[in-house]
């Protein structure tokens, strides 16, 4: 059995023409490459810029305006009759010193139009003075939306990291089933060897060499399948991770699958141990570092912040403002400046805005009790998560003491065929068994690494 184990163990080594990533590696891919990430830095980005807009709202706005109009006619249209504004007395009197045709002119209407074409220009800077603290609010709501993109970021990192991790161990598991299978086939052509000799010798059956000989199809068979499966598998992971190369090659050796040694046993209950001392008082552990936590927490906080906002804008505002103002409109240029004041009161919003404060109100309660009911279920999450730890060490325990019972089996079977006592039928079946002893171990072994991965995660480390 010390041969099939040490193919096992050399069937790590992979080619040195492949790029070959390690497990931080690929994780560090993942998260460089893979669209989630990017997606979620670029909502971080532009809720930084949105913080940054916001901020502009405590600075005057500055607005500036240039009209340039040539109508048809005068927009300012009239007639005067002097006529009709001239008293009898001065009448008398403008009769004795104004010639008969200017008196006649006076006596006829006079058409005036004005403003026919001009150009009119204008800059206003309008400073808020108070405006229902819905600038300061605004500006806190966009520092909360900042802070819940980063929140959305770390929780993106994480399942982009559990996922990467998930099908690396995929890859690794059915690469390590390959070395299984190479390993029996190798002790199956042994097998061959024997019993061939054996019938040629006249002390075993043809058919004893013909259930060898199936078996070893069958190895072929399952040696296929396992190939389209590392294909499809490393395909994923390097769409997954951005990696160019298909080709590549994965390296676990500093956490080997090693079916039989003790020093992976060591390792793995110290590193147990070191989970049930920081796990002792999970009941009790504080769920607040947990990304998860934070975002609905700050969920609570932009509902609150929303319910001021809308409060604010059913409050008057109050601006200040100056201009410089500009306009030819009477043929000549002329030019001012002025200050000014608003003050806007919403009067028929009222009505409205009430029920809008009174649903921000209801949507800030339901926030709250979401966050203590999801609290909850976070610390629940976390004691399963523990518990997944537990049972698949438990599982990765049995699997070991399987492959002692298996490689047992085959070795007091292999004996008994040999010396007669035995058929190949049995020897074949302990053969079998051994190899689906191998296989569990390498499931449970990756299994084992993604719960622990599960429960890192869940408890914040």
């Amino acid at each position: 059995m010390k041969k099939i184990l040490s193919l096992i163990a050399l069937g790590c080594v992979m080619s040195a023409s492949a790029q070959t990533y390690t497990l931080e590696q690929i994780k560090d891919s993942a998260l460089q490459n893979n669209f989630a990430i990017r997606s979620a830095k670029y909502g971080v980005e532009a809720a930084q810029q949105q913080r940054k807009e916001a901020f502009t709202k405590y600075f005057p706005s500055v607005s500036g305006t240039g009209v340039w109009f040539n109508a048809n006619k005068g927009m300012a249209q009239t007639t005067i009759n002097p006529s009709a504004s001239i008293s009898p007395e001065l009448g008398a009197a403008l009769a004795q010193s104004l010639p008969q045709e200017a008196l006649a002119a006076l006596a006829n209407p006079i058409s005036i139009s004005m403003m026919k074409n001009g150009t009119i220009g204008s800059l206003m800077a309008v400073q808020p003075v108070f405006a229902g603290g819905q600038i300061v609010n605004g500006n806190k709501l966009a520092k909360v939306g900042e802070e819940v993109s980063k929140l959305q970021l770390q929780l993106s990192e994480n399942e982009v990291e559990k996922t990467a991790e998930q099908y690396f161990w995929q890859l690794a598991s059915l690469q390590e089933k390959m070395n299984t299978i190479n390993a029996v086939d190798t002790l199956l052509r042994d097998i061959h060897k024997d019993v061939d000799v054996a019938v040629r010798a006249g002390v075993a059956m043809r058919n004893d060499l013909l259930q060898v000989q199936l078996r070893q199809n069958d190895i072929q068979s399952q040696r296929l399948k396992l190939q389209n499966g590392i294909s499809i598998v490393r395909l994923l992971l390097s769409q997954y991770c951005g990696l160019r190369d298909t080709s590549f090659a994965i390296d676990h050796s500093s956490l080997t699958i090693d079916h039989s040694a003790t020093q992976m046993e060591k390792a793995n209950n110290g590193q147990l141990s070191m989970f049930r001392s920081s796990s002792a008082g999970l009941q009790g552990k504080n769920v607040q570092c947990l990304p998860e936590y934070q975002l609905l927490d700050k969920q609570v906080e932009a509902a609150h912040l929303q319910k001021k906002l809308t409060v604010g804008q059913q409050l008057p505002t109050v601006a200040v403002g100056a201009g410089y103002n500009y306009h030819n409109l009477l043929d000549n240029n002329h030019s001012f400046a002025m200050v000014f004041a608003t003050v806007t009161v919403p009067i028929s919003d009222w009505w409205s805005g009430s029920h809008a404060i009174k649903r921000k109100k209801i949507e800030h309660q339901k926030a709250v009790e979401q966050l203590e009911d999801n609290a909850q279920l976070l610390k629940i999450r976390m004691q399963n998560a523990w518990n997944g730890v537990e049972e698949s060490y438990q599982q990765l325990q049995l699997a070991k003491r399987s492959i002692e019972q298996a490689d047992e089996n085959l070795r007091l079977n292999r004996n008994y065929y040999r010396a007669g006592t035995s058929k190949m039928s049995d020897l074949l079946e302990a053969q079998l068994l051994y190899q689906q002893a191998l296989d569990k171990h390498t499931d449970a072994f990756a299994d084992y690494q993604n719960k622990l991965l599960e429960y890192k995660q869940a408890t914040g480390q």
